[in-house]
């Protein structure tokens, strides 16, 4: 399904946060519902959703997006603090876009235990590299001038 295609009431995730779809939940408030993912990338991978529907990060209520950060630290402490979960750390990702490795079109934020061995790990580009000041600037300045837009 291509961007945008998706409707609030064809979405797996608005299904979860009405209980429409089954969802094995670790948390929940007035604006989140936080879940495990089906697909864990390590045990106790958690998913924070806000309950209103956004398919892009800039399509959030500014208070759904805090809302969405304040309960994945909640679930970090917990998973850092449960005895049968290894948690020697937490990755936090949201994937923001379908070449970003969005796979379905809500907005959720991963919470990932991470611990050493766990087989997890971030690729780098092959032109990674510090950046020169010019540079870094230059594309400071136009992403000001997109933010001032």
């Amino acid at each position: 399904m291509a961007a945008g295609d998706e409707t609030v009431s064809d979405c797996l995730f608005c299904g979860i946060a009405t209980g429409h779809v089954e969802g094995s939940r670790v948390y929940a408030d007035e604006r989140v519902i936080a879940f495990l993912d089906v697909k864990p990338v390590t045990t106790g991978h958690t998913l924070v959703v806000p309950r209103a529907h956004g398919a892009f990060l800039a399509e959030l209520d500014p208070e759904d997006g805090a809302a969405l950060f304040r309960a994945a630290m909640v679930v970090a402490d917990a998973l850092r603090r449960t005895e049968v979960i290894r948690c020697e750390g937490v990755n936090l990702w949201l994937a923001d876009g379908e070449v970003a490795g969005q796979e379905v079109l809500h907005v959720h934020l991963h919470v990932v235990p991470r611990y050493a061995g766990d087989g997890f790990g971030l690729l780098f580009p092959p032109d990674y590299r510090v950046r020169e000041r010019a540079e870094l600037d230059d594309t400071a300045a136009r992403i000001r001038k997109a933010v001032e837009m």
